[in-house]
């Protein structure tokens, strides 16, 4: 039977959810308190993994192997050699052992390969040539010492000399205690006598000419390989030099009994090596995100200035303060608890029942069999997060609020005064407010965490964090229901108006409530996703921030809602453009993408403490694409403010003065090359894609003018026939058989299918009907469209994009092929999460949803299909 405390261990939420089964079970089934494997130091461990560089480092004789000698007896034991080495294999994750043995001893007797750093003689060695420098005087010295160890000791029963490149060893395993006591005192005599360093390492007695260095050798391996925390495990006493140099997230193991400087001792080697396995596990599971939920289960909530995604177990798994590129309160989504959370669970567990949206609404709720949780973000001034989540039911929740700001980069404090939690030492106030909630916080050092179990049975319990609110008013929990009930309202009375097609009106309700939520009203701009780093690829590099506004994203975004009914969103847009216009050099200077208040961003820069999604390294904020040229953008912008006036039946003179400028930036640029829609990392090319936007930007002056009665620039007009003319010719490729993504070029773009789709080409001319056959030939694999197959210039694969999957439908229906296009769209719709949300891509090869989350393109893309489908349908 597992004993009490072996049982605390598997029942511990520390292990729970990082180790796996396998060696839980190993837990329960064995007295781990017994070998020094307590629950504090299984905690402990779990942090310890979780920092951005590792190194491990240990003795040999002792630690790693259960006696010292020079016997194959003294190899290390097989469990310990292959946790070491699997540590060493994982990425930011460095192994080492720090030996008295020689270089070259410990490199024969440990077999130990390559990956772990072997130092030998103490810290001295490490690499062979080392004893080659010492000088002829010194290898007398050596030489002497062990002439008068062999003639004092070397007879005794049990003892045996050894020389090394710097020192001479007695070892005295074998030999009974009062051998052992005169041998080591004569040896000490030879030292000194000789000028020797004395070192007693365990049952072996080392005269060296250096002195004990394995401190120094742990400090070099931290330089050299860069780490930001090390654990050091031995059981001797230069092993405990090395432990005194140990600080911050670093931990010291003692294997066996004597005093140590470490907080932990165990209780031989073979603990030891258990400890090593377990902190491979958590690392594994760290590095990797083995518990990481797929992207498109996790729903979103948003009020027009704030967002946060939940996961479906009601996990605040990611929110930032207070711009939506500012830095996250919680990042549990790239970085597991460490990098902060806010969960609420039943105190006792069960499955959860469902998660949904409450109906035309952006409230989530999250329902198990006694527990309910109401997910929503209040409206609030500018500047001010606020988050209500309102438990129900006839349970006992257990809350976690562990806020981790600034990417867990910044430390804090909290404090429980009355009602309310504060977190101290942020730059703005943090306050949850909690009425009847009794919280015990926690702190390890840098950051805290509270937790409280509350009894519903006695009514609901309203939770209300408020982020930068100077002056919170106290908190009245009678008063959510009226609250909760104002915002439902407005959203319902917001989709009430909204034109909705027959074709799927469920989804597309609420892919237009999701791309509502995207537009930051204090401003008008529009994110392309709320999120930052999801990757295109699981453990990939192609991890991008999309906490941005492109000019192409946000225009087709809003033109999305303006083809639904609602025009607020694109006036919005459209001022918010009308005053970064204002301050720029001139209309075709735009950067493609921009903050939400306008601002140019930052450099791109790399979050090193957060693993990513599923172990996808690196996390980015910031987005180089900024200083990239992409000519596209005009196109969309002139669209929509063509759409939007023949949706009012007027044109302001405001728009007409942006669309204008578009205009005459097309004119000053249209023949350069760019990067193109898909922001290649490479040098600017002739793209089609961008040619065909810079037509459309003229085509749709020229049309708005018509329109409106406004005086077009005489120069419009044969421009764009010049540019057709020029990518019809120079577009296409006789090789592909296709239009293709740039000019001298045969690799195939999906983007390419707007020559048709935008009105430059006939959809019924042959070129088109074979571009589309091509892309469908080339870059369709069941229910997605992959942008392209050539090198972009970036390492990594990537998913098909939803954009081009609904790209691809609106090209079969364009050329006739409604059945194709039906299928293909039913594939589409069977890809939504389960509240009906979806990422940015999706890898057919593994079933799984990549990409920031949710993604613009993809529900707008959508959106457009449910319409023409529908429209074909009346038709």
């Amino acid at each position: 039977m597992p004993t009490p405390l072996n049982q605390a261990l598997a029942d511990s939420a520390l292990l729970t959810k990082s180790l796996p089964l396998g060696l839980l079970r190993a837990f329960v089934q064995t007295n781990a308190a017994d070998d020094g494997l307590t629950p504090q130091l299984l905690a402990e461990l779990k942090i310890l993994a979780r920092t951005p560089g590792l190194l491990v480092a240990c003795n040999y004789g002792g630690t790693l192997c259960a006696a010292e000698g020079i016997s194959t007896e003294t190899l290390p034991l097989g469990s310990a050699a292959i946790a070491l080495r699997a540590l060493a294999a994982l990425p930011n994750t460095h192994a080492a052992v720090i030996s008295g043995r020689s270089l070259r001893d410990l490199a024969a007797v440990s077999r130990l390969p390559a990956e772990v750093h072997l130092v030998g003689s103490h810290g001295a060695e490490f690499d062979m040539g080392y004893a080659h420098g010492l000088s002829l005087a010194t290898e007398s010295v050596l030489q002497q010492a062990s002439q008068a160890l062999a003639e004092t000791v070397g007879a005794y029963r049990g003892i045996s000399i050894e020389r090394k490149p710097v020192a001479v060893s007695v070892h005295t395993r074998p030999a009974a205690p009062d051998v052992v006591a005169l041998a080591t005192l004569k040896a000490e005599e030879i030292a000194r006598a000789h000028g020797l360093h004395f070192i007693v390492d365990g049952s072996v007695l080392d005269l060296s000419v250096v002195e004990p260095s394995k401190a120094s050798a742990l400090e070099h391996l931290r330089s050299m390989l860069g780490v930001s925390a090390a654990l050091y495990a031995g059981d001797a006493s230069s092993d405990e030099l090395a432990m005194a140099t140990l600080r911050g997230p670093d931990m010291a193991l003692r294997v066996g009994e004597g005093p140590s400087v470490a907080a932990h001792t165990l209780r031989d080697p073979e603990s030891f090596a258990r400890v090593l396995a377990i902190l491979f596990e958590l690392r594994r599971a760290w590095l990797f995100g083995e518990d990481a939920v797929g992207l498109e289960r996790h729903s979103m909530i948003g009020n027009g200035s704030s967002t946060a995604l939940i996961t479906p177990d009601a996990k605040i798994c990611w929110m930032s303060h207070p711009l939506p590129d500012s830095g996250s309160l919680f990042a549990h989504l790239l970085g597991g608890d460490a990098a902060g959370h806010f969960s609420v669970e039943p105190a006792k567990s069960s499955q959860v029942l469902g998660q949904r949206y409450v109906d035309s609404t952006m409230i989530v709720e999250t329902r198990w069999a006694d527990v309910t949780v109401t997910d929503y973000l209040e409206p609030a001034p500018d500047g001010i997060t606020s988050l209500v989540r309102v438990l129900s039911g006839t349970g006992t929740a257990r809350i976690v609020f562990a806020p981790r700001p600034d990417y867990a980069n910044a430390p804090f404090s909290m404090e429980a005064r009355g009602t309310e939690l504060h977190v101290v030492g942020t730059a703005d106030p943090i306050i949850l407010q909690a009425p009847g909630v009794a919280f015990a916080i926690t702190s390890d050092g840098r950051h805290a965490t509270a937790t409280g179990d509350v009894d519903l049975r006695d009514g609901p319990v309203v939770l209300n964090l408020r982020c930068g609110d100077t002056e919170p008013q106290p908190a009245v929990p009678e008063d959510e229901t009226g609250r909760r009930a104002a915002v439902a309202h407005h959203s319902r009375r917001w989709v009430h108006e909204l034109q909705l097609p027959g074709v799927k009106p469920s989804l597309v309700r609420r892919s237009a409530l999701v791309l509502r939520a995207l537009v930051h009203e204090p401003t008008g701009a529009v994110l392309a996703a709320p999120t930052t780093s999801l990757p295109e690829g699981i453990g990939g590099t192609r991890n991008w921030d999309y906490r941005y506004c492109w000019l192409r994203d946000g225009s087709m975004t809003v033109n999305a809602l303006v083809d639904l009914g609602s025009t607020a969103e694109a006036e919005g847009f459209l001022a918010w453009l009308g005053r970064i216009l204002a301050h720029a050099p001139g209309p075709e200077w735009l950067h493609p993408l921009y903050s939400v208040t306008g601002a140019p961003l930052s450099t791109e820069a790399i979050i090193e403490s957060l693993p990513g999604y599923a172990g996808s390294r690196p996390v980015r904020i910031g987005n180089a694409a900024d200083h990239q040229v992409q000519l596209d953008v005009f196109g969309p912008i002139a669209e929509l403010i063509h759409a939007l006036s023949a949706r009012q039946g007027v044109l302001s003179d405001d728009h007409w003065d942006l669309l204008v400028q578009m205009a005459v930036a097309v004119l000053a640029r249209w023949h350069e090359a760019d990067h193109g829609i898909w922001e290649a990392r490479r040098a600017p090319r002739h793209h089609v894609y961008t040619k065909v936007m810079c037509w459309v930007a003229l085509d749709r002056a020229l049309r708005t003018a018509a329109r409106h009665g406004r005086e077009p620039l005489p120069a419009w007009e044969p421009t764009a026939a010049r540019i057709r003319e020029e990518v019809l010719r120079e577009g296409w490729d006789e090789s592909a058989a296709s239009y293709t993504v740039a000019y001298d070029s045969p690799d195939l773009d999906a983007a390419v299918l707007h020559i048709g789709l935008s009105g430059l080409l006939d959809a019924n001319d042959p070129r088109f009907l074979a571009t589309v056959t091509a892309v469908e030939r080339e870059l369709r694999v069941g229910p997605t469209v992959f942008r392209y197959r050539y090198d972009d210039g970036l390492p990594g694969l990537e998913g098909g994009f939803h954009i081009c999957t609904t790209w691809l439908i609106e090209a079969y229906i364009a050329v006739g092929r409604i059945e194709e296009a039906w299928d293909l769209f039913d594939q589409l719709v069977n890809l939504f999460g389960p509240t009906g949300l979806l990422p940015e891509e999706y890898d057919p090869g593994t079933e799984t949803h990549l990409g920031n989350h949710p993604q613009a393109y993809s529900h707008l893309g959508f959106i457009r299909c449910a319409r023409l489908l529908h429209e074909h349908q009346k038709n």
